[in-house]
């Protein structure tokens, strides 16, 4: 047996402290044959229960050390070694680490954030696995003759009849997790120990890729080519296709050759409304099913998922954000689809970027990756150009699918109804009556984004931001949504007593005005107060592509790469939101939610038109991108951060932060801001512009600004961050005043 306190364990505990803890081993640890009542012997990766001031809490060990900058006499022993094996793999453990340097963020905090929810509550990591199998109202019930009642899941009671219990991951090749809960709900099916049972498949087995009747096109062919070629060595592939031009199989096909025999692959969506579409295509296609791991998962689900992953079962991991710290000891290849979206930015806690951690964990573990999109990055592109990412191209759509025209509408000469004008009314009448669906696009939310007094001029604002609330008419009710304060629906003016008038057109609006401009034709609403519920989205698209809704009218979850073939045309109602925003990136974001949401129309054989509804026609963004397409704006845009030496020709971070009393949150930044001068003041290629006030100064009763701290380099800035830091933290910050660092900001807000 060791002398435990020989070893002294580095914890990093979910703390905002950014720090790790040193503690000593437990007071018995195994030697080479481990005895029941003996601690597993201490690793890095593995997780520990420790003393933390009055209570217990649970940390990873990150190192494993003989000294420590406190005396001995006052380390605490570890009370329990939880995991008798590593939770990471070496590049997943040391990816960790860098995201924590590199962010500057409490490595706890990072580690946590890499672990199911389940696993930080001390849940095993080892698989304890289990079968599906019919109940006696199962049986009973597939005898029934009425096929009438929940077919999706009499399916899954035959497939269980013929083929004896099940494991989840062999149920989920055919069925959809959901279908497993509804048949569990209705008492059809209960699960038991598969101690007794076959195995069946090895886990791991090679997945195949079924035959398709898919033909390639020359350029699908040789972006295929290209990736595969590279093996199993870093490379990063940019693959610019157009909306409609099927990257989706050059993924399918790429993965199939690079898993081979033992590998496995990580596919990472930005947003979890684009999961199932995504994991039907990989169910379809391949005969093993894909891990999947998105936060819209019960604990459990996602649990499970990881150590699918973790053991090797899982050849194929999809996943949303968090999803790029997946235990994958075999990745072969990586693919992150629509790279360019900012749903792949954790905006809280922690604020990594997927995207850019996926490229560095392909680079530590010396394998491909595939970054993918209609609408490249500025940053991606940029990086094409330098030689540092090898760019392919799919310029056109594979079969009789052709791009959609795509027109402006110029509001200043026709009139208007509502938000639609007469030629977006006209269109939608011809479209309808050709038999094609129409999708009309409108980034605000709720029923109008203003309520205002005509005779005086008041408007409802929130009480506790600088902010307007938004008129909702399901449920009634006035709504901030940047707080989330509501208040009772207003039909006077507070200030003079006189009628009230909804101004502006958010989705709710424009569902009411297609009603009534379209009687007798459904229509679905896609946005984030249609979709709350657990399986509503699912639900929604389904009805769209049964056709059972004609008009779809949302947000920005519309562009999300839907794939609906019978859409025939997109109307655009309000290009001109983002023409004229302050933010550095709101030309970008525009030019790419035009091209993605103009990308749903015309994608199977019906014929695609895009009517863009604007004031401003002449805008030259407008004209460039309907003119020459996004590769030429982004040239322009390019061209333009270069002068002004914006990203991606200089480095970022911001410190934010908030408090109760205005004057105390400038005076802690001002403070800051002066700590940093002797290195920054614009020598040592390092600038701190600020302190200023956030775009919203006031949230949820809090005061907002921030630090804007810009650098020539990347290396500059981590090395000024890394001097600067320290110092702020040992600021007197006032009573109830937070602070973060957002190193790569998307927005500087």
């Amino acid at each position: 047996m060791e002398n435990s306190d020989s070893l002294i364990l580095q914890v990093a505990i979910d703390t905002p402290l950014r720090r790790v803890f040193d503690y000593l081993a437990p007071k018995h640890v195994a030697a080479a044959s481990t005895g029941a009542a003996e601690s597993p012997r201490p690793q890095p990766g593995v997780r520990v229960r420790v003393p933390f001031g009055r209570s217990t809490k649970l940390g990873v060990v990150v190192a494993i050390t003989d000294r420590s900058v406190l005396p001995r006499a006052k380390l605490k022993h570890v009370h329990e070694i939880i995991d008798r094996e590593p939770l990471f793999d070496p590049v997943g453990f040391e990816l960790l680490r860098w995201a924590a340097d590199y962010y500057h963020h409490p490595i706890g905090e990072v580690f946590a954030a890499a672990l199911p929810v389940a696993l930080r509550a001390g849940r095993s990591a080892q698989e304890h696995p289990v079968v599906w199998e019919t109940t006696s109202l199962g049986i009973a019930e597939t005898a029934s003759p009425s096929d009438r009642r929940a077919p999706q899941q009499r399916a899954l009671l035959a497939h269980l009849s013929v083929n004896g219990p099940r494991t989840t991951a062999e149920l989920a090749v055919e069925f959809d997790p959901a279908i497993v809960r509804a048949a569990v709900v209705r008492g059809w099916i209960r699960e038991r120990p598969a101690t007794a049972l076959a195995a069946g498949a090895p886990p791991g087995i090679a997945p195949v890729l079924r035959s398709s009747s898919i033909e390639l096109t020359d350029a699908q062919r040789l972006a295929v080519d290209t990736i595969v070629e590279s093996g199993r060595r870093f490379a990063v592939h940019l693959l610019h296709g157009v909306t409609g031009s099927g990257k989706t199989e050059v993924y399918l096909r790429a993965i199939a050759a690079l898993i081979g025999e033992r590998g496995q692959a990580l596919v990472l969506v930005p947003e979890i409304s684009l999961t199932p579409q995504l994991v039907e295509r990989f169910r379809d296609r391949f005969d093993s099913a894909p891990a999947i791991l998105h936060s819209g998962l019960a604990s459990s689900e996602r649990l499970e998922a990881w150590r699918r992953a973790r053991s090797g079962e899982a050849r194929i991991v999809i996943g949303t954000r968090s999803a790029v710290f997946a235990p994958l000891p075999r990745l072969a290849l990586i693919v992150v689809d629509e790279e360019h979206d900012p749903s792949y930015k954790q905006h809280e806690g922690f604020r990594y970027s997927a995207r850019d951690l996926a490229v560095v964990r392909a680079r530590r573990a010396d394998v491909g990756i595939v970054l993918g999109s209609a609408t490249p990055s500025l940053e991606s592109l940029e990086n094409a150009t330098q030689g540092r990412y090898c760019k392919l191209t799919l310029p056109e759509r594979p079969g009789v699918a052709r791009a959609a025209r795509m027109h402006l509408v110029d509001l200043r000469r026709h009139a208007v109804d509502h938000g639609f004008s007469q030629p977006a009314i006209a269109a939608i009448s011809t479209h309808l009556a050709a038999g094609a669906q129409v999708i009309v696009f409108q980034n605000r939310r709720g029923y109008a984004p203003t309520v205002y007094c005509a005779a005086c001029g008041w408007v409802a604002t929130c009480t506790h931001c600088d902010a307007r609330l938004t008129l909702h008419r399901h449920p009634a009710g006035l709504r901030c949504h940047h707080c989330g304060a509501q208040r009772a629906p207003a039909s006077h003016c507070e200030a003079c007593g006189r009628d009230l008038h909804p101004v502006g057109h958010g989705t709710e609006r424009i569902e009411e005005t297609l009603a009534r401009l379209f009687p007798g034709q459904a229509v679905a609403r896609l946005d984030r107060d249609t979709v709350a519920t657990r399986g509503a989205i699912d639900a929604l698209l389904a009805r769209v592509r049964r056709g059972d809704a004609r008009i779809l009218v949302g947000t920005q979850m519309l562009t999300k790469g839907h794939d609906f073939p019978e859409i025939g045309l997109v109307v655009i109602l309000d290009a001109d939101q983002g023409l004229f925003a302050t933010d550095f990136r709101a030309a970008e974001r525009l030019a790419q939610t035009i091209i993605q949401v103009a990308g749903r129309a015309g994608r199977g054989a019906r014929p695609g038109e895009v009517l863009i509804q604007t004031e401003f026609p002449d805008h030259p963004l407008l004209r460039l991108l309907i003119d020459a397409g996004y590769e030429a704006f982004a040239t322009q845009a390019l061209a333009e951060r270069r002068e002004a030496r914006w990203p991606p020709y200089a480095r970022l971070a911001l410190l934010r932060a908030d408090a109760k009393d205005p004057a105390r949150l400038d005076a802690f930044l001002h403070a800051a801001a002066r700590l940093g001068q002797p290195a920054a003041g614009g020598a040592g290629g390092v600038n701190l512009l600020g302190p200023a006030n956030a775009l919203i100064a006031r949230r949820a009763d809090r005061h907002r600004a921030h630090l804007l701290i810009e650098a020539e380099n990347r290396s500059t800035l981590q090395r000024f961050l890394g001097e600067w830091l320290p110092r702020v933290e040992n600021l007197p910050a006032p009573h109830g005043l937070r602070w973060s660092l957002d190193v790569d900001p998307l927005e500087v807000d």
